[in-house]
């Protein structure tokens, strides 16, 4: 069997924590280990995985980062310092099918067959959306974001990332590319920076059914919402997608910087594109966006990027 390290990034995660861990160590493929990092929680969350990597020590390593990195460096420093052929991506608050690494790991190695294990191959899937206690609330986060996990092609990935964090797993080629450089300083969420090096470098697939119970409460710090409360929010926040849009630029911009000796120089060069769009004039921009493919899913996305772009 092959081993599977799953990475799981914790802070404050006290209240929700012991069910996510119980449900990975009930999961059907037992060829893992679970790295958890923790970035400086105040609560009991340390208490909660020592008692785990006491219970079980061949399963659980535990580390605890010297300063708070936020959840994106944490998880792309954690993730670097893996050497497993497969990693997993993993919350705190979640509860995982017990198939959801079997089916994953399936996904990623027919992948692989297909294209050749030297290839940067990611893999995502759907998830049920629930609330505090695991009651559905949707049964697709896709279908009730109205975002289209299909549109996974690099100028979509460069303007909305498609990829659910705690669903992805890839394959070890991903990381050598994270590995080759240092850490970015300006990713805006660690699954679309793993989606960029995927999308630019190789291939990235997409299971339609979900493989977890996505949990929504007040602590999230990206969640699901209805699509209706995503545009209500987009039209009172225009200001702050407009700076969305401007740190999306120069991410692709830091992006090419650090793995510009990785990616051929077609992918490049929609990189690079898409990180001067800023400096073109009202129209122009919008005709570049349109010509080149960099939108988002919908076509109302696509009205309000235009409005807001």
């Amino acid at each position: 069997m092959d081993n599977v390290s799953i990475v799981m990034a914790t802070y404050n995660g006290e209240k929700y924590l012991k069910e996510q861990i119980e449900s990975i160590l009930s999961s059907t493929y037992k060829d893992f280990e679970l790295h958890i990092v923790d970035d400086g929680s105040q609560d009991n969350t340390m208490q909660i995985l020592e008692h785990y990597k006491q219970k079980y020590p061949d399963k659980l390593h535990i580390k605890r980062n010297d300063t708070n990195l936020g959840v994106t460096l944490n998880f792309l420093n954690a993730v670097r310092n893996m050497t497993s052929e497969y990693i997993m991506l993993c919350d705190q608050d979640d509860v995982w099918n017990m198939d959801k690494i079997a089916r994953t790991l399936k996904r990623v190695k027919q992948m692989e067959v297909q294209f050749g294990k030297e290839l940067p191959i990611a893999v995502f899937t759907d998830a049920y959306v629930v609330d505090e206690q695991l009651n559905v609330i949707h049964e697709s986060f896709f279908k009730s974001s109205r975002l289209n996990p299909r549109l996974t092609d690099l100028p979509h990935l460069l303007m909305e990332n498609k990829l659910i964090g705690c669903t992805v797993m890839i394959n070890q080629a991903v990381l050598r590319i994270l590995q080759s450089s240092p850490l970015p300083k300006r990713a805006r969420f660690h699954d679309g920076w793993l989606g960029l090096i995927s999308a630019s470098a190789g291939k990235i697939g997409f299971i339609k059914d979900p493989t977890l119970l996505y949990r929504q409460h007040d602590s999230n710090v990206v969640g699901n919402r209805s699509f209706y409360s995503y545009i209500i929010d987009r039209i009172r926040n225009i200001r702050r997608q407009r700076r969305a849009l401007l740190e999306l630029y120069i991410q692709a911009e830091e992006f090419a910087s650090l793995y510009h000796n990785k990616i051929d120089s077609s992918k490049l060069e929609i990189i690079s594109r898409f990180s001067k769009l800023h400096q073109y004039n009202f129209i122009k921009r919008r005709i570049m966006m349109i010509r080149y493919g960099y939108l988002k899913s919908g076509i109302i996305r696509n009205i309000g990027l235009m409005i807001i772009a």
